[in-house]
This record gives C-alpha cells, structure tokens and sequence, in this order.
C-alpha cells in the first residue's frame, strides 16, 4: 500500500506517517510538500499527485496559524480550502480514496456534551470556517472521503503545546495557562495509527461504503492547565525542566482569534466503523514527553 501524505516531511502528521510506515511490512509512505506540491498554487496539485503514483492520498498539509489567519483570510482560503479541494481532485483522477484532515475548530464550542459528527458546525474565526470550506471542497471532488476532525494535537515532531511547555519551563518557574477550555489531547502518532488502521481496510475492502466525516480524538478530556501540569509532571520524572502552573481564564490571555470553549470530540462513529479508539491521553502524553529526553 502506497500512501502520499502531504505536507513536508516535519509536519506533526506527516512525520507521524513516515515513522509508522516504516514499521509495518507492506506499507510505503511518501510526503509531499512544497515547493512540488503547494497547496497555495493549486496548479501544482494535480500532476505532483499523479506523478507519486498513490494507492490513498493522506491531506494533511494545511494553514495552520489561527491568529494570524484573522489578517490572512485569503491565504487561509486558498491553502485549507481551494488546496484541500485540489488535493481531493487529485485523488479522484487516480480512483483512489482521500484522507482529509480537519479540526474541531468548525464548532462554536457551546455545546455542553462532546461533539459528534451530525453536529452542525459553525466556526468561530477565520481558520475554521477555512477548514469547513475545505471539508466541503473535498465533499464535492471525491466521494470516496474520508474527513478526519481531531483536536489539540502534538508530537515528537514540529511545534506544538508539548514542546512549548518543556521550553517554557526551562526559563520560569512559572507558566499561566487557561483552564477554561476543554478537550482531548490527541497524539500524531496515534492520528497516524488511525489512519493507517483506515486506510488497510479501505485497501482490503473493495465495496466500502461507509466514507464520510469522523471524528477521531485522545481518549478522555482535560483543559490545557490540566494537560500542562501533567507534562510537567512528567517531564520532572524524566529529569527534565518543570515549573508551577497557575490557572487562568481565556479572557486573561487575549488572542486574536476566539477558540472554542469546548472541544471535546465523540470517536464512537469511527470505533464503531473501524475497530479504532484512541489511547488515553495521559500514556499518549507520556510517551511523546518521553521522547523528549530519552
């Protein structure tokens, strides 16, 4: 099975791809990113796709930079929305299924309970109406999709929330963090997992008729203050940095794009359709903090 991924080959799910490829026979993983593939040029899409030859394409590659997509709405369009749309395309030309990423940023964050897939969206900035625009786009090049939202993601690899804790807690003692938003810390590695346990299946069974939106997310649910705490504490017994944590509402760490409150996301459908549940987020958070020192 030939997967291209895209993305360049640090992205948090790329690199998450390439690693676990490499460990299962029969399993190649490609990525590909810019300058061949650059979903802001839509017409490199297309043939750089068709050239890699995949048996699924994997759409990672996204603009991720939620602030910053408030003052670069057109960029964040073009990559997350038109790109994910050529992407899909692509993989139509081919006859082959895509796995398109996406975010729990395309809810308000006013539901009281986790969110599941029947759930209307309605984003609350710039870069999850991007993303949303993006899920549509793919909807409409290829009916063989598979839409993957997950949420607070982080890895061994590319900046994330885990990496930004042990670097800050090795120049403070310490560190504010908002304790009014929750969700499900979700691993790239396990993402990675997921999609390559989906992508066998869809390999294996010819007559799949199940495509559509999932959710797919670490098991169990914290807020960022609880999650920076357990990192910390983790780091601490790996001898490495730690610093206290103090609680703070979002309201005293103004941004300029709103996050959701809650961005707790329901994997049920995707356990029931694919025998796949995430891991608890706590070994998952472990294991990656890990990584950091051993």
């Amino acid at each position: 099975m030939r997967l291209l991924v895209t993305g360049r080959d640090d992205g948090q799910v790329a690199a998450s791809l390439l690693e676990a490829g490499q460990a299962r026979v029969g399993v190649e993983v490609i990525a590909l990113g810019r300058p061949e593939l650059d979903l802001a040029k839509p017409d490199t899409v297309i043939d750089a796709i068709a050239a890699a030859k995949p048996d699924i394409v994997v759409s990672a590659a996204a603009y991720t930079a939620v602030d910053q997509a408030e003052d670069e709405p057109d960029m964040a369009f073009a990559v997350n929305a038109t790109g994910a749309g050529k992407v899909a395309e692509a993989a139509a030309r081919l006859g082959v299924p895509v796995i398109h990423l996406s975010t729990d940023y395309v809810f308000d964050g006013t539901k009281a309970d986790a969110y599941v897939e029947t759930d209307t969206p309605a984003p609350l900035g710039v870069y999850g109406a991007s993303k949303l625009a993006g899920e549509q786009a793919v909807v409409g090049a290829n009916p063989r999709h598979l839409i993957l939202r997950t949420a607070w993601v982080y890895s061994p690899f590319g900046r994330n929330f885990v990496k930004t804790m042990l670097r800050l807690a090795a120049d403070r003692d310490e560190i504010s963090v908002v304790a009014d938003q929750w969700g499900n810390p979700t691993s790239a590695l396990d993402i990675a997992d997921a999609i390559l346990h989906a992508a066998a299946m869809l390999q294996r069974d010819n007559n799949f008729n199940a495509f559509g939106a999932y959710h797919v997310a670490g098991t169990g649910e914290t807020n960022w203050s609880g999650l920076a705490r357990y990192i910390l504490d983790t780091s601490l017994a790996f001898g490495g940095p730690w610093a206290r944590v103090r609680d703070i509402a979002t309201k005293d760490y103004p941004t300029k794009a709103q996050r959701p409150a809650n961005s707790r996301l329901s994997s049920a459908k995707f356990a029931g359709v694919f025998g796949w549940r995430a891991p608890h987020w706590r070994p998952s958070t472990e294991a990656v903090v890990r990584r950091h020192f051993v």
